[in-house]
């Protein structure tokens, strides 16, 4: 096999918001040597923002509202990780992300464990069975027992566990983690920002007692050989090509705290040791391999504005097979057009930096002028078609106005980018010609309004709107009659998205039971593919 495709580990961070993924995020860079000082999601002591949250809003909120890429070198690895937001608002993002790794990490919070958003991400790593590594954090908070949560991890997300590091007390009383995969106490002193020497103990030695005291390096011992006897060995789910943490059978479990830096170092280490390396990619004609000669990839991503000051978006392309060439010659598949890219880049969140060749595994920011869709395939020459990343129906509208006539331009050129980069989808009601705009969550309505006066100068208002779900519609060959009486009978909920589809808009649940009651030949679609 390729080595350059075999050291290459890409992965997506993703849990409940709070949970502390951007803050891991932060910690795994300072490891790969890509920042010296670890920069804070929400603090007044520490000046510095963290480095995966860019956007101006995200650093004043402290949430993540778009997925960061971020790339870095361990050891003999390529590490590709995927920041993904939590809050649901932005869950599509999120979903998308997962189709473009090859392995995930699930971070739960210590005290509250596992929440709604945790479980239906694990839902999506377990239809596409991904493997998952499990982060519990905030360990230097006073929260659940250890065991507890493991038991609550097993029934909630559906998966088995085993230990592979163990944390010695918790909260206040937190005094460092023991590396159960390498056999081996590392104890730490708690620095928010800078990485510490580490001391290595061995369990049986009488110098554990002198350092985390008597009591608990008893409680430590006994704990361990309850781990022993109650869980599958650490040799079946982490060593040989099939084993069942690669199998998404079994989830390795961490513990620590990652403002703190306990814990990271054992996670990364033993992650990129036994993480997957680039996978097959289904598309719909065939099954392509890693290792293929010919390049093909996916764009899974579009940014808009990720340099203030050069309005440019930015596609993000999933290399699948083969190796990307910079100004090499690549089918665009959907258009049939032939292009050339002069100047690819590779991420650390906002900084970017030109590559001449990526392999297999990794992920390429593409220029973009509105030439990309999400979903889009780049190939040299084959027509393939790789699927699975929807639009979802939205669940709330707004009425979208110009809330100033001088800046109408900048508006539509804003609108355009941000549906561009799939966080809302647009409407255009054929009744009246105004633009709808939906959405899965509340909180993108602030965030377009928002983004549209900083990084556009528009100013839009938004106008209440009731609706119930927006779906395409098609009809049956042969029932096009039906088709335009049903147009004409609903014409005052009819719209149009951006592709030039036909949208039902339907006020109410009853209206839209009934609709398929009385047309029996349409089909009503609650997502963008079909």
């Amino acid at each position: 096999m390729n080595p350059e495709i075999e050291r290459r580990r890409t992965f997506a961070i993703i849990s409940h918001p709070d949970a502390g993924k951007t803050t891991l995020t932060e910690k795994l860079l300072l490891f790969g040597g890509q920042i010296q000082v670890a920069g804070a999601v929400k603090s007044n002591k520490i000046k510095k923002t963290a480095t995966s949250d860019w956007m101006e809003i995200e650093k004043q909120r402290g949430i993540s509202v778009t997925t960061s890429v971020m790339e870095f070198d361990y050891h003999d690895y390529k590490v590709n990780i995927l920041d993904t937001p939590g809050h649901q608002d932005f869950a599509e993002d999120t979903f998308r992300t997962l189709t473009a790794v090859d392995s995930c990490i699930i971070v739960v919070d210590g005290a509250k464990g596992v929440e709604a958003q945790t479980r239906k991400l694990m839902e999506v790593c377990r239809m596409r069975k991904t493997p998952v590594i499990i982060f519990i954090n905030k360990m230097d908070r006073e929260g659940k027992d250890p065991f507890d949560l493991l038991d609550e991890l097993e029934e909630e997300l559906r998966i088995k566990v085993r230990p592979f590091s163990w944390p010695i007390n918790q909260g206040q009383r937190f005094k460092g983690v023991y590396n159960i995969y390498e056999q081996r106490l590392n104890l730490f002193q708690a620095d928010k920002q800078r990485l510490q020497e580490r001391i290595e103990v061995d369990v049986d030695s009488p110098q554990l007692d002198e350092m985390v005291g008597e009591e608990d390096a008893r409680r430590l011992r006994d704990d361990l050989e309850m781990i022993e006897g109650v869980y599958p060995a650490i040799d079946d789910v982490a060593k040989g090509a099939d084993n069942l943490y690669l199998q998404a059978d079994t989830a390795p479990v961490f513990f620590g705290s990652a403002l703190n830096n306990f814990g990271v170092q054992e996670l990364l280490d033993c992650f990129v040791e036994i993480a997957p390396s680039p996978r097959p990619t289904q598309a719909e004609e065939r099954l392509v391999s890693p290792e293929e000669d010919k390049f093909s990839g996916f764009i899974f991503k579009i940014t808009a504005n990720i340099d203030p000051n050069h309005r440019s978006c930015i596609a993000f392309c999933k290399v699948c097979s083969g190796r990307f060439q910079r100004n090499a010659p690549y089918l665009h598949v959907r258009q049939g057009k032939t292009l050339r890219f002069s100047s690819p880049t590779q991420f650390m969140a906002q900084r970017k930096s030109t590559i001449d060749e990526a392999w297999a595994g990794d992920i390429v920011g593409l220029p973009d002028n509105g030439t990309f869709k999400i979903g889009d395939t780049l190939t040299e020459g084959e027509k393939i078609h790789f699927r699975g990343l929807p639009s979802f129906s939205p669940e709330l509208f707004k009425y979208i106005e110009n809330a100033d006539p001088m800046k109408t331009k900048q508006l539509e050129k804003g609108i355009a980018q941000l549906m561009d980069e799939g966080v809302a989808q647009l409407f255009v009601n054929q009744f009246n010609n105004r633009k709808i705009i939906g959405t899965v969550g509340q909180l993108q309505f602030e965030v377009i309004q928002y983004r549209l006066e900083n990084e556009y100068n528009a100013k839009c208002r938004w106008e209440p709107l009731s609706l119930h779900k927006a779906c395409w519609i098609e009809c049956e060959p042969g029932h096009e009659a039906e088709y335009e009486n049903f147009k004409k009978r609903k014409y005052q909920y009819m719209a149009l998205d951006r592709e030039g589809r036909d949208v039902f808009l339907a006020d109410s649940g009853y209206v839209l039971t009934m609709a398929q009651q009385d047309f029996p030949h349409i089909h009503f679609h609650f997502t963008s593919e079909f």
